[in-house]
C-alpha cells in the first residue's frame, strides 16, 4: 500500500489498529484463535432474491456448534467451546 498523505497513514493505522482490537475481543469472548471462528462463520451466508417485485430473504440454517459460537460473541458470555 502506497500511502503518501499523513491523514492517509493514520486512517490505515486506525483501520488496522480497529481490527486488531475486534479480533482480540472474538478470540476472547469465544475461546478460539480468530483464524478458527472466521472458519467455521465464513460459510453462513443468506440470500435475498427479487422477482415480479417482491422481495425475500433467506437467513442461513445454522448448526448448534456454530450458533454457540454467535451466541457467545452476541453475549459476551464465554461458553466451553471446542476447536
Amino acid at each position: 500500500m502506497f500511502v503518501r498523505t499523513r491523514d492517509a497513514i493514520e486512517a490505515h493505522l486506525t483501520i488496522v489498529f480497529t481490527a486488531l482490537a475486534v479480533s482480540r475481543e472474538v478470540q476472547r469472548r469465544s475461546g478460539l484463535a480468530i483464524r478458527n471462528v472466521i472458519r467455521q462463520l465464513r460459510p453462513l451466508r443468506s440470500a435475498t432474491i427479487t422477482a415480479n417485485g417482491a422481495t425475500q430473504t433467506i437467513p442461513p440454517q445454522i448448526d448448534p456448534d456454530r450458533r454457540a459460537i454467535i451466541d457467545t460473541l452476541t453475549t459476551g458470555k464465554s461458553q466451553a467451546l471446542s476447536e
